[in-house]
């Protein structure tokens, strides 16, 4: 397993949260000179410059938008003050976070975006299951992206943020959480939601997004290795297994399946990928 893929995904699934060279180490599985070393020969990055970057980058786009509240900001971003967070933005960027946001232009900042996660495809995928999935319901954190940028960050803090939220989603049934892609078009966008199965909608708050799941067919595919790597069993999926067993996709959700085992803080434990096939 490649080290700099399980700390990309840690920093881009923990942005807001404090961690240390150390800490990601311990995700990635290797000693920290090992990761240094390792991190920087994949991504021509150190990992605390990196992770330095992506916050302050993040932290600028909330201000184009009209952040109220730099402190808030300056929190997020893992700085102890106001001064500390105006200090390391205005070195990284050259202008300070009161000039970005009364101007609400990013067209002159450097933004450092999220470096894509591996995406080739496995030489291997075992055999799926077919399944008959029963009908549910999802609620939970939503959002919109288009198949060409959906390895960023975007997904990753979606998860962080479905996490932090969870216990507000009422009427909840059982505990395996779901991501589920829906509402696609043409031009390659989709509705992604990382939820949780409820018994209605009736009562759920308005900021939550949610979605009806049909009974179906499905193939079930199992990925096994570090979520960092689930673009590889994806692409293999579709771009290898199901041309070469002449299936034909249904039209409807298809969704991710995280169990008890999968382990959100590590990212390690597996997950199952539900395919509705038509038949």
């Amino acid at each position: 397993m490649n080290p700099a893929q399980k700390a990309l995904w840690y920093i881009e699934g923990h942005l807001r949260r404090p961690m240390t060279l150390d800490d990601i180490a311990a995700i990635a599985g290797v000693s920290r000179f090992h990761l240094v070393r390792a991190f920087a020969e994949a991504t021509g990055f150190s990992v605390m410059r990196y992770l330095r970057a992506r916050r302050l980058s993040e932290a600028a786009r909330e201000l184009a938008a009209g952040a109220p509240d730099i402190l808030s900001l300056a929190l997020d971003a893992d700085y102890g003050s106001h001064e500390a967070f105006t200090r390391a933005f205005r070195d990284h960027f050259g202008v300070t976070p009161e000039a970005v946001r009364a101007t609400t232009c990013l067209t002159k900042l450097k933004l450092q975006e999220p470096i894509t996660m591996i995406s080739t495809a496995l030489d291997h995928i075992d055999p799926p299951r077919i399944a008959t999935g029963k009908a549910f319901l999802v609620a939970g954190v939503g959002a919109r992206y288009n198949h060409a940028n959906a390895s960023t960050a975007g997904i990753p803090n979606q998860w962080e943020g479905f996490h932090q939220q969870c216990a507000h989603i009422p009427r909840q049934v059982g505990n395996i959480a779901y991501g589920v892609c829906c509402n696609g078009d043409d031009a390659g966008n989709f509705d992604y939601i990382a939820g949780i199965e409820v018994a209605d909608f009736s009562d759920l708050p308005r900021e939550f997004a949610h979605v009806r799941i049909p009974a179906q067919k499905y193939l079930v595919f199992t990925h096994t290795d570090h979520i960092s790597t689930i673009r590889r069993t994806v692409n293999t999926i579709w771009n290898r297994w199901l041309p070469q067993s002449g299936m034909k996709v249904a039209d409807a959700p298809t969704f991710e399946r995280y169990d008890e085992k999968f382990d959100k803080n590590s990212g390690n434990g597996g997950l199952e990928i539900w395919v509705p096939v038509e038949g």
